[in-house]
């Protein structure tokens, strides 16, 4: 990993997490570039979040406005995550996940739902559940509000908001809280 940021000109920061994302590439006013990771990543998440950034670098120095996640994007970041495909970095149960999703990468890894939940070693973080894992019908607190968990689309939980009412869609793999009507 040292090879690819010492061969790029950017400045890496590890930042506090961020709901919406794990990483960023930005190109500063000064006319140098920054890459963000979140602190809160497990190492095979910070590896992949980084080398995901990096390739916006390499795709921005290349080709110069690109789209952000086009196929120039997704042939550097298949190229950079090469060397990085061997059970020496990644354990050999994650390898299947990577390959699959390294055939078409997508803006997140947390698109992929195998691969996002083998990334996370397929456990939830203490105290939290997956939403794939409330049963139908069951009850879930996620930022303070309670939910409803309902039908599964193609990827994502319709789940009622119990207050306004509402249906909204979650990612099979947020995070939740168990809540049990009394």
């Amino acid at each position: 990993m040292e090879f690819l940021i010492n061969e790029h000109n950017f400045t890496l920061k590890i930042v506090n997490q961020r709901e919406t994302k794990h990483g960023d590439f930005r190109s500063l006013p000064n006319g140098k570039f920054q890459i963000t990771v979140n602190n809160n990543l497990n190492k095979y998440q910070f590896l992949l979040t980084l080398v995901h950034e990096i390739a916006h670098h390499v795709t921005h120095q290349k080709f110069g406005k690109a789209k952000p996640h086009g196929k120039e994007w997704k042939a550097v970041f298949q190229h950079l995550m090469l060397p990085f495909l061997n059970p020496d970095i990644f354990p050999l149960e994650l390898l299947p996940y990577l390959a699959n999703y390294l055939k078409n990468p997508k803006a997140s890894t947390d698109s992929d739902a195998k691969l996002s939940l083998a990334l996370k070693g397929n456990t939830a973080a203490t105290g939290k559940y997956f939403v794939f894992a409330i049963p139908l019908g069951g009850f879930f607190i996620f930022k303070d509000l309670i939910y409803k968990r309902g039908n599964k689309r193609r990827t994502r939980f319709e789940c009622l908001n119990m207050v306004n009412k509402k249906t909204y869609l979650f990612h099979q793999n947020a995070e939740v809280t168990s809540y049990q009507e009394s």
